[in-house]
């Protein structure tokens, strides 16, 4: 074996055993983390910057030892960079706005509990239900 492809052999598996790191740490968050809100951290972060890591290291695994470029593991890396973030906003607004139209959580995570919100906010999650809306009604 040549030097540059044991480098190669190196780089690839550094990426791939930090990648498992990322994602072992990120599961290991949203099991132990005791609220949603704090639980949403791990699979949004920690897990795809592991994903990543480790598709990044099948695509050069691919290019060096079988001389072919892995797109996929590149689409793959994208729609989770893109779907990850968005998701997560999306569960973090439901969450929000759940715990404005019902009761309050039971568990307080070391984060503590969210701020409260003026009557004057208009930030979609923080503001009083609509009178005609279903939440309005359903509180009834």
């Amino acid at each position: 074996m040549t030097g540059s492809g044991i480098l190669s052999d190196i780089v690839i598996s550094a990426l791939i055993v930090l990648g498992a790191s990322f994602a072992l740490i990120g599961s290991w968050g949203m099991v132990r983390l005791p609220t949603l809100m704090e639980r949403l951290h791990g699979p949004t972060k920690a897990t795809t910057l592991g994903l990543g890591g480790i598709l990044v290291g099948s695509m050069l695994y691919f290019q060096f030892n079988a001389g072919v470029w892995a797109l996929h593991e590149l689409l793959i890396s994208l729609f989770l960079f893109i779907t990850a973030p968005i998701s997560a906003n999306m569960i973090a607004k439901v969450h929000l706005h759940h715990l404005r139209t019902h009761a309050k959580q039971d568990i307080v995570g070391p984060a503590g509990q969210p701020p409260k919100a003026s009557q004057a906010s208009d930030w979609a999650t923080y503001e009083a239900p609509h009178p005609d809306s279903i939440a309005a009604t359903s509180e009834s």
